[in-house]
């Protein structure tokens, strides 16, 4: 395995604590805007673009061909919009456990850091500016060798969101990764798994303390599932051997 050079990481569930706001906040707008949709079928697509749950959800209701569905899809994404922008511009947002100690480890390394979200940009933006991670980036989301983060990237910038490896591939592009086999990809959701495989990723690995347990990911293929941000280091650490040219 190659050497890694670049660690593509989630972020709320994995770098940024979890207190189920996404999920909160969606079924708030669902239960608004007419939509039936259960808290356990919104967490389980936690991970993809946050407009293509919506439709994914009304499609299930109503199917995409009801004369409403556009309709009722912007009502609910505006809606959910609304309430999530308000949330976290009014409640705490914090580091999950172990995840500055994480990037602090790689960055001593001189492994390059990328933040991928399912998050549209203004979430995102708002995300970083709250825990001063966006302050060194410049008007691409990128930050120097020295920044905290090197990259930050949605949906918004490449289109495709995950599953789909699009990010993960810009991301190597933006900051000149020339293989996928020197990309450490790690998230909480079974998406965040998928695009890692799906960019052939050299090391894909999951954190089970934030949207779904480690049953919930252990069916999907990776190459470790951890307690936490925390476990990282020492991971990488006890494989080293397998990470050299």
């Amino acid at each position: 395995m190659h050497t890694i050079k670049l660690a593509v990481m989630d972020m709320a569930g994995t770098t940024v604590k979890d207190e189920k706001e996404v999920e909160n906040c969606f079924y708030e707008a669902a239960v608004r805007s007419g939509l039936q949709a259960s808290r356990q079928r919104i967490n389980d697509m936690q991970g993809l673009p946050k407009l293509v749950v919506v439709q994914t959800l009304w499609d299930e209701a109503i199917g995409r061909e009801h004369e409403s569905f556009a309709q009722r899809v912007d009502t609910t994404y505006l809606l959910f919009q609304q309430i999530l922008e308000t949330h976290y511009l009014s409640h705490p947002v914090l580091p999950a456990e172990g995840a500055l100690e994480a990037f602090a480890w790689l960055r001593a390394r001189g492994i390059k850091i990328a933040l991928t979200t399912g998050f549209y940009r203004k979430v995102c933006n708002i995300i970083l500016h709250r825990l001063g991670w966006g302050a060194e980036l410049d008007d691409n989301y990128m930050g120097t060798e020295q920044a905290l983060i090197q990259l930050s990237l949605t949906p918004d910038e490449t289109g495709k969101g995950r599953p789909h490896p699009d990010m993960i591939l810009k991301a190597m592009a933006m900051l000149g990764i020339n293989s996928p086999a020197q990309v450490l990809k790690i998230g909480d959701t079974p998406a965040d798994l998928q695009s890692g495989r799906a960019a052939g990723c050299g090391l894909v690995l999951g954190v089970t303390n934030g949207t779904h347990s480690r049953e919930a990911l252990e069916s999907y293929s990776n190459d470790g599932l951890l307690p936490s941000m925390a476990a990282l280091p020492a991971f990488l650490e006890a494989h080293a051997a397998q990470f050299q040219d």
